[in-house]
């Protein structure tokens, strides 16, 4: 472990309102390595590498670049002390040349008025080379396959003399060929002594290109080690700490199919997919987790399910009948309701009070002529309040005044006041607290009990052991695993949605 450090992060701490994001990290860049940092959703990754990047400050802790504090607090100023960030989203303007974008935001002038494009052609044509990319630096990038971009993303922070290259996710959308250039470049990039900050899910992919690995659970340090000295078994322990939970106790027996869904599949473009060939079916009286890492697909299968993604294409049955509508107040009136998973800008409404919020899906339901009966309308929100045991004073309390965990109620109140017949749960529990959270679980086994069938996508892996009768995972789009409750593990689970293991 004495390897030459070239960037060392300090006792690192991130407060949000709320929560504890990051709570007292070290995290060690070895010179001319890739240092790999791992975690399980919501482990701090991202919160730890914007900090890095200068996107974030901390709360508290320091960043020290070869040996002195370097304060930073813009990615300008990061980059500046020699630290880019590759993210996972490609960030290029896809109407102008390669060229044009490795530039851009700091162009090479031939006076305040002009651009040298002949200069940036040239110095964009020697990264090219370098990074053996066989393209003119006068290509549009509309015209580059994915993984070409991804290089000229990569161009664009060695332009700026970057030694040290945080790449967030580099592989998620690149073949197999793709991924074995860029390893290349990898290692042609530490031969020249950059240092890589490397993110990703794929673990044999981390055994392959790794030299340090440093891993984080719950916004804290785990470990650090030489990754010549671990296995994939070492990281998975290691990342879910072996814990247990106490599974939610029913009696509860899975009835009929309510929902069959048959090789459901979303094109993204360029000839890649949000969702391929997903097929699974759902019981009455079930609960069925969805588990899935960023990016796996799982928010995008239930906006299909919901009718909010015209594109999507495959079959979808509800008790046996075919659905051909495409949209949402049609799927509404069919039978299913969607809890968003941001409750703030797709879930309510704050500037209306809470009866105004639970009823505004189903205002048809309160309405006899040309009006809307408010004894009706009042009488239904009450018995809502008093089922879902939402602490408010009254019905007429604006919602924005509620706890979060109050308001997460009033959402599943609204869709319980539609016909609901399948429930659509995407993450449920996030930004509520631990009483809230065991609230949301006692409804979900309620309405289960009732007859409903209910969708219940989480990235907290407690909860996937926890809740559902039977959990899915998807990764990259597909269907990757499927375990009863009495199946499930966190090794299962982290295996299944790790792109490349099987369960």
């Amino acid at each position: 472990m004495a390897e030459d450090i070239i960037l060392e992060a300090k006792g690192i701490t991130k407060i949000y309102p709320g929560t504890a994001a990051l709570m007292d990290v070290d995290f060690h860049v070895r010179r001319g390595k890739v240092n790999v940092l791992i975690g399980e959703n919501g482990a701090g990754k991202s919160t730890l590498m914007k900090i890095i990047a200068g996107v974030e400050t901390a709360t508290s802790g320091s960043i020290e670049i070869d040996g002195r504090v370097a304060n930073y607090a813009t990615p300008a100023e990061a980059l500046a002390n020699g630290v880019g960030i590759i993210h996972q989203e490609l960030n290029l303007f896809p109407n102008l040349n390669i060229a044009e974008n490795i530039f851009m935001a700091r162009e090479k002038l031939v006076n305040p008025a002009y651009i040298n494009h002949k200069a940036q052609v040239v110095e964009a044509q020697r990264l090219l080379d370098k990074l053996q990319l066989r393209v003119s630096p006068t290509t549009l990038v509309q015209d580059l396959r994915v993984g070409q971009q991804q290089i000229v993303e990569i161009s664009k922070v060695l332009a700026q003399d970057a030694k040290i290259i945080i790449m967030d996710e580099p592989t998620s959308a690149l073949s197999e060929e793709e991924v074995t250039i860029l390893f290349g470049i990898i290692n042609e990039l530490k031969a020249n002594g950059v240092s890589i900050i490397y993110i990703s899910h794929r673990l044999e992919e981390i055994i392959r290109i790794g030299d340090y690995i440093t891993i984080l659970r719950d916004g804290k340090f785990i470990a650090e080690d030489e990754v010549k000295n671990i296995d994939i078994p070492w990281i998975i322990t290691k990342m879910t700490g072996g814990n247990t939970v106490e599974p939610l106790q029913t009696d509860r027996k899975p009835g009929e199919v309510i929902l069959e869904v048959n090789n459901l599949t979303l094109p993204k473009g360029d000839g890649k997919f949000l969702l391929q060939d997903v097929s699974f079916k759902l019981h009455r009286n079930e609960i069925l987790g969805i588990y899935g890492l960023r990016g796996a697909g799982r928010t995008e299968l239930l906006e299909c399910l919901i009718g909010a993604q015209k594109d999507a294409e495959g079959k979808i049955e509800l008790e046996g009948k075919p659905l051909k509508s495409k949209t949402i107040n049609a799927r509404i009136k069919e039978g299913f309701a969607l809890i968003p998973e941001d409750r703030k800008n797709l879930g309510i409404f704050e500037n209306l009070d809470v009866l105004q919020n639970m009823t505004i899906s189903n205002l048809g339901a309160f309405v006899r002529g040309s009006s809307i009966k408010p004894r009706k309308e009042s009488a239904a929100v009450d018995d809502m309040i008093s089922g879902l045991h939402i602490k408010v004073p009254g019905r007429s309390s604006m919602i924005k005044s509620l706890s979060g965990g109050n308001q997460q109620k009033v959402v599943i109140g609204k869709s319980l006041l539609t016909n609901v017949k399948v429930l659509l749960m995407d993450e449920p529990t996030r930004g509520i607290d631990i009483a809230a959270k065991r609230d949301v679980f006692n409804i979900c086994e309620t309405l289960a009990q009732k007859g409903l069938g209910v969708v219940f996508v989480s990235s907290e892996m407690q909860e996937m052991l926890a809740i559902p009768d039977r959990i899915l995972v998807l990764s990259n789009g597909k269907l990757k695993g499927e375990f009863t409750r009495a199946e499930v593990t966190e090794e299962r689970l982290v295996r299944a949605s790790a792109i490349g293991l099987n369960a």
